[in-house]
This record gives structure tokens, sequence and C-alpha cells, in this order.
């Protein structure tokens, strides 16, 4: 085992609640309302009902752990399995932009259902996702934009940091954590493949992250064992999935920079590729009063991971892949001033001047926004106008970075509008789920969460 996975897993034993600062814990808060908003905002729609019935089937008919979608009770690696799936669906969970990784769909699903599992308190559910975090985070950093490019990194490293966030709730020694890392990532797996199709894939990513990091920890608990260096040994992680790893990455700051705390919130209900620019053509077309119809053209100057996750979409099949062009997304924003997830569901496919517009967006590859990425995902747009000007926006804190972060008040109305898209809630009993969460550390026990 090398320095830094060795520094990794002496910190992930070693970590307590008491050493986390107060404004990563109200963070970690935040992101846990985030995510489950995205998981009730998917009740019903294709393909989570797969999921459920597959749960139904092969797992037990109750259990300790809450299926949100469905209200039901069902073991904790079938629950994570369907919540890792439904918080993943409609494009509003949260992403760490220098690892490129999605981790509250991933983190929240596995923590969650083992600490209703194993009867843990709102405090040891924090710093168990807390945990989940800041590993799964640096092994996504670790691991290098190469990594990416062909491996949805959610999936991958997200079996990992759903692992550490079980194996903290089982209070693992590093020699646990170790074994735990290598169980969970020869699990690892996720390709980007499925955009080409239109494919249900991505939700199979994140339902297999969560559950098999579930997997791995209850099994090291139980005594499995699992390679020592997985991460970055001769036939590793790194060596099979990355051409640009840097084990640095592992150990960075460990106890000092608070990873999680880097998150972003997505405010866009799309792919966070597009956001940067979403954001640049609203700002350009505020400023300038312009419509739809008076543009004649843009151009998205954007970084190579946006072109190699958005350039396979062409012309949206579902609206699950309308999310993933950035020519529909910047239609929606300039046609309706928004791309939210009504947008999405009701005009996305159908509306001929979205349509027309997508055809006129194009995406270059930029040097200075590919040259900040991952670290920062800058928004850059040029506009031709019907009328002959040239005009430009930049943007370089999209809406829910941390420097231009959401706030309490814009997390409940983000959270209140996706449980009223699916009606997986009333008003009421979101209300009620808000405030839960707003008390998660003086909860004693989280069966009341459901």
């Amino acid at each position: 085992m090398s320095q830094h996975t060795q520094a990794l897993t002496e910190f992930l034993a070693g970590l307590r609640y008491e050493q986390i600062p107060e404004p990563v814990l109200a963070r970690t808060e935040d992101l846990f309302l985030d995510w489950l908003g995205s998981a009730l905002a998917s009740t019903g729609s294709h393909p989570i009902p797969l999921f459920e019935r597959y749960a139904q089937k092969m797992g037990p008919t109750d259990g300790p752990a809450r299926v949100f979608v469905n209200r039901t009770g069902s073991s904790a690696y079938f629950a994570a399995l369907v919540n890792g799936a439904s918080s993943h669906l409609v494009e509003q969970d949260d992403l760490h932009n220098s690892s490129v990784l999605h981790p509250a769909t991933v983190v929240f699903p596995a923590a969650l259902a083992a600490a209703q599992d194993l009867g843990k308190s709102g405090r040891e559910l924090l710093l168990a996702s807390v945990a989940g975090y800041e590993a799964g985070i640096r092994i996504g950093e670790f691991l290098g934009r190469s990594h990416y490019r062909i491996f949805h990194t959610t999936a991958t490293v997200g079996t990992l940091a759903a692992a550490v966030a079980v194996g903290k709730l089982l209070d693992f020694n590093q020699a646990q954590f170790t074994d735990l890392l290598g169980s969970a990532g020869t699990q690892a797996a996720g390709l980007w493949e499925f955009l080409r199709d239109a494919a249900d894939s991505k939700q199979l990513h994140t339902a297999k992250a969560a559950a098999d990091g579930l997997l791995a920890a209850y099994l090291t608990a139980d005594g499995l064992t699992g390679a020592k260096n997985i991460l970055e040994g001769e036939q590793g992680m790194a060596a099979g999935m990355s051409s640009d790893a840097d084990p640095t990455k592992l150990s960075d700051r460990l106890g000092t920079r608070w990873a999680l705390a880097e998150t972003s919130f997505k405010f866009h209900a799309s792919c966070r590729h597009t956001h940067p620019a979403a954001d640049a053509l609203l700002d350009l077309m505020q400023r300038e009063g312009l419509k739809a119809n008076d543009i004649a053209s843009v151009t998205a100057r954007v970084h190579q991971g946006a072109i190699d996750v958005l350039g396979r979409v062409t012309v949206p099949q579902t609206v699950h892949q309308a999310k993933f062009s950035m020519g529909t997304v910047l239609g929606l924003i300039a046609v309706h001033g928004k791309a939210q997830l009504t947008e999405f569901h009701g005009v996305a496919l159908t509306d001929p001047d979205v349509s027309a517009f997508r055809d006129k967006v194009c995406m270059q590859l930029d040097p200075e926004v590919d040259g900040a990425y991952p670290a920062r995902w800058l928004g850059r747009v040029e506009v031709n106008t019907v009328d002959g000007r040239q005009l430009s926006a930049a943007i370089d804190e999209p809406k829910g970075d941390p420097g231009n972060t959401l706030s309490r008040d814009e997390l409940e109305d983000k959270f209140r509008r996706l449980v009223a898209f699916s009606s997986a809630r009333s008003a009421h009993e979101a209300s009620e789920l808000i405030d839960k969460v707003w008390r998660l550390r003086k909860m004693d026990r989280l069966d009341q969460l459901a």
C-alpha cells in the first residue's frame, strides 16, 4: 500500500464527528435535502419502477430501510439500490467539480439505508456521509480527466464512496478500510456508451454503486479481505482506468480541506456540463434584451469533457437524452427562459421553436475553459444575431457553485418543486421532511425519515 492510500485510510478510520467544522455539517444537511428531493422527483418515472419491481421480487417484502419512491421497507441492500437509481434520474443531484463526481446519489442511499438498518443516529449518518464524500472526491481527482472520458466516475468511484460511508457507520479501523477499498474497487464499473443509445444505464450505474458499496462494507465487517493496493497497484484501478492518475490527490490536505464543502448544487435540470453555457446565454439575453428569434447562431465555448459527454447526442430521442443535448438545453433557455423539469418533460422534445434553436447551437473547444476544467467550470458563449451583431458573455461561477450557491430558502424551494413535480408527497409532507432534515443532528434513530 502506498503512503497516499495509507494516509487516506488512516484519516477515514480516525475521523470523528467533533472534528468536522460546523459549516461542513450544515452543508452536509443541505446536500442531504437536495439529494432527497432528487430521489422523490423520479417517483413513477421510467426506469425507476423496474428497480422497484426487482427489489420486490428479489428482496424481502419489508425491512428497516426505506425505499422513498414507494414508501416501502426493505433490506439495506435493496433500499440502497432503488434509492441510488431514483436520485440520479432527473439530473438535479449535486456535483463536485474537480472530481467530476455526483457524490450524493451514491453516498446517501448507502449511508441512510445502512444507518436505518443498524439503528444509527443522525449524527452518525452525517459523519459517515462526510467520510464518503471526502474519500470519493479524492479518489475521483486521483483518477483524473482520462478516466472520465470512458468511465462514468459516479459509477466507478461512487462504489468506493458508498462503501466508505457504510464502513464509517460500522466503525472500521484502518485495516478494514483498506480491505473495504479493495472489495469496492474491484466491483467498480460504468461506461459512457449508453448515451449513444439513450439507454437507461445511468440509473443502473448509481443503483449498483450504492448497493455494491454497501455489500462490500457488510462483507468486510464479516471478515472478507480485499486487495491492499486497489487504487495504485500494478493491476489496480488507476492501471486499468486512467492514464493521468495523480496519487497525491488521495491525501490532499486531509482534515483541513473539506472537499464536501466544494460540492455544487444543480440549478438547471440537465447535465452539469450544459450549465455554464446556459447561465452565460441567459445572462447575455437578459443584458441585450434578446428573444430567441433574434439569434442566428450560438457557439458554446467548452472544455473537452463537455464535448466527450454531450457530443454523443445530436437529436435527442428521450427526455433524459435531451438533458445531454447542449442545443436543447440552450433552446429551452432561449425560448422559455429556464430549463427545469417542467420544461424538459413538457416541451423539450415537442416545441418546434426549441428544436429550431437547437440547430443553431454548436460547441467549440476553448483553451481557457479547458485549461480551467475540472477545478472550475467556466461558461463562455458567442452569439450572432439576425441583425448582424456579434455578442459574447462569460460566467465564471455557474449558479449552484460554492461561490454562487443556493441558500437554504432556495434549497427548500427546489425541494418543494421536485416533490410537487412527481406528486411523491403532499405539500404538508414535504414541509415535514424539510423540518426533519434540518433536525438530523438531534435524531437518535432514522426510522421516521421516510
